[in-house]
Order: C-alpha cells, then sequence, then structure tokens
C-alpha cells in the first residue's frame, strides 16, 4: 500500500502518540510507588500497545504525517527510557540490560539527528524496528512484574527475558541497517558515491 504524507498536525494517531507522551509521568509514578507496581506497569503496556494503534489508523485512513513520523519514535523512546528509569529506580531491572537499550537508542539518536540536522536527510522506520521495540516492550514490563513478585512471577519473568532476548537482538540489528540508510540518504542529499 503506497502512503502519502500530510502536514496535518490535527491527526488521531498525532493525538494518540501526545497521549502517549501524557501518561508516562502517571504510569512512573505509579511504579514508583510501593503496592502500585502492578497498575504501573499495566499503564505501561497500554502506553506501549498505542503505538502499534496509531501507526495502524495512520496507516489506513491516510493520515500519516510528518509530524507523526517524529512524534511516533519520539513517543517510544521517552516511553522507554521513563520505564527503565523507574524500574531501576526501584530494582526491577537489571543496569546492564537497561545499558544494552539506552546505549543503542543513544546511537541511533545521536547519528539520526545529526544527519537530519546536517543534510535534512531522512530515513524511513523499519518494519523490524517496530517488531523489536515491541518485543522490549513487552520484555521490559514482564521482567519487572516477575521481579515485583506480582501474580505468575515466575512465568513472567522467563517469558519477559525471552521477548527481551529476541527484542534487544532486533533492535541492535535494526540499529545496522540504520547506520546504512543514513548513508545512503546522506549520499542521496550530497550526490556522492
Amino acid at each position: 500500500m503506497r502512503v502519502s504524507r500530510t502536514d496535518r498536525v490535527a491527526t488521531v494517531p498525532n493525538a494518540l502518540s501526545l497521549l502517549r507522551i501524557l501518561l508516562i509521568p502517571v504510569f512512573v509514578a505509579l511504579i514508583l510507588r510501593h503496592g502500585d507496581e502492578e497498575a504501573g506497569l499495566a499503564l505501561l503496556v497500554g502506553v506501549v500497545a498505542t503505538d502499534w494503534v496509531d501507526g495502524y489508523i495512520a496507516r489506513h485512513t491516510n493520515q500519516v504525517s510528518r509530524l507523526g513520523e517524529v512524534l511516533d519514535p519520539v513517543a517510544d523512546r521517552m516511553a522507554i527510557l521513563a520505564a527503565l528509569a523507574a524500574l531501576l529506580a526501584r530494582g526491577a531491572f537489571p543496569v546492564w540490560a537497561a545499558l544494552l537499550v539506552i546505549v543503542r537508542d543513544g546511537a541511533v539518536l545521536i547519528a539520526g539527528g545529526v544527519v537530519l540536522w546536517r543534510w535534512r536527510a531522512r530515513i524511513d522506520v523499519r518494519w523490524i524496528g517496530k517488531v523489536g521495540t515491541f518485543a522490549l516492550m513487552c520484555g521490559i514490563p514482564l521482567v519487572a512484574w516477575g521481579n515485583f513478585g506480582l501474580v505468575l512471577h515466575d512465568a513472567a519473568r522467563v517469558l519477559g527475558w525471552v521477548c527481551f532476548w529476541i527484542g534487544i537482538t532486533l533492535y541492535y540489528a535494526v540499529g545496522a541497517l540504520y547506520a546504512f540508510d543514513l548513508v545512503a540518504a546522506v549520499r542521496r542529499v550530497t550526490g556522492g558515491p
């Protein structure tokens, strides 16, 4: 399906991305508050789930916007980083695993930001990146659920680590693909070889 982009700001997908950003402090506060971890993790999962909803709506109702192409991944990264910070503060997620996510996100953000700013080049989000993000956003809350000792905590922890390793593998694989995409985008803009 060919998707056309618009400069419209007021779209349903953009509103959902903004709602995701506005709900970040809520799930962080719930995770940080003893006794409300279950509600915080449930809200985190809900926030993550809307990522797929807004993308589906955007593509199938012709509401793909330039703002949405920026707002959607920013909302994803903000949700992941905020969740990791809250879970690290509570000791519910290991530092080494959080660093794997943070280092990759930082590298992509810096490299992509430089290319976008310097050459006004852009790259498209890859489907494998969405799958990796989805797996991580399932894995991270499940591991935390297990570490908080909530209902079915042993099963949640095991499933969480399976999702985490699938997600982090795809995360780094797509990071490498984005590096090639950035080089190609710069070459297109500069007319280089």
